[in-house]
């Protein structure tokens, strides 16, 4: 509200305030077309400013926010009872928050959390991601089976392989094994294009290989993604928690609940909720 209330020709007019805002003390003059008005008391311009905001509407309320879990509000979460969702603040975190949940009678109940590891250089949509960048593909993806370097977790009922000297994780884009597990190196499969997985000591402790580019292997799009026992940093694009955790998720895990894994963000395109 307010219209202009100015001076002599050649210099700037100065507005009068908007919205329901005190008015200034002293009086202003006003002007209309053709017509010059004398001066009009500030008391009465507080008087005309309080009756027009008595009658205009209270600003509407905030609306409040979503309290559901965050399983209820993804779009997609696997058709199963069990998930998984692995969350960042944004793109490029590294860090955030892996939470494992049931579905118990019609509702999303929270089993457990975790600190977790994400990729170097952040989060990036899974089909847009690229070999070799350190990142970790957002989406929602099946956990095919789980293996490691220990014995499976007392009361692990996913399909559980054990690592033994011979075993390797092709990322090999030319080799017909391309992100697989092989025993024993191929031909067509290079070994500084792969990962030998004893090597990798107590980060492959205990791990769940994810369904990021798996069934039908898209190469150049990365291989070898999958949930692990965390180091001291962020990771190649894999995610990773601490080895606790990763205990408890594998004795949770129930093959027959089809649990899947959903990465993505708070907000924005590759946020969780649009999983």
């Amino acid at each position: 509200m307010g219209g202009r209330y100015g001076v002599g020709e050649g210099h700037r007019a100065r507005r009068a305030p908007f919205g329901c805002a005190p008015a200034a003390a002293g009086g202003v003059r006003a002007y209309g077309p053709g017509m010059r008005i004398g001066p009009v008391p500030a008391s009465a311009l507080a008087s005309l400013l309080a009756a027009v905001c008595a009658l205009a509407p209270p600003p509407a309320a905030a609306a409040p926010g979503d309290a559901r879990p965050l399983p209820a509000r993804m779009a997609d979460t696997g058709g199963g009872t069990q998930l998984i969702t692995a969350e960042a603040a944004g793109t490029r975190s590294t860090t955030g928050t892996v939470t494992w949940w049931d579905r118990r009678g019609g509702r999303w109940v929270r089993v457990g959390s975790a600190a977790a590891r994400f990729g170097a250089n952040g989060l990036v949509e899974g089909d847009r991601r690229l070999q070799g960048t350190s990142t970790t593909p957002a989406g929602l993806f099946p956990l095919p089976y789980a293996f490691g370097i220990d014995a499976p977790p007392p009361g692990t009922d996913v399909p559980y392989r054990r690592v033994t000297r011979d075993s390797w994780w092709c990322q090999d884009n030319r080799s017909r094994a391309y992100n697989r597990w092989v025993e024993g190196l191929p031909r067509d499969c290079r070994a500084a294009e792969a990962e030998h997985l004893v090597d990798y000591g107590r980060l492959y402790a205990h791990a769940l290989v994810t369904g990021f580019n798996y069934d039908r292997p898209v190469r150049g799009r990365g291989a070898g993604i999958f949930l692990h026992v965390a180091g001291r940093g962020p990771t190649a694009g894999c995610v990773a928690v601490p080895a606790r955790a990763m205990r408890r998720i594998l004795a949770w895990a129930d093959p027959a609940r089809r649990p899947h894994l959903a990465i993505g963000t708070a907000t924005g395109p590759t946020a969780l909720t649009r999983y």
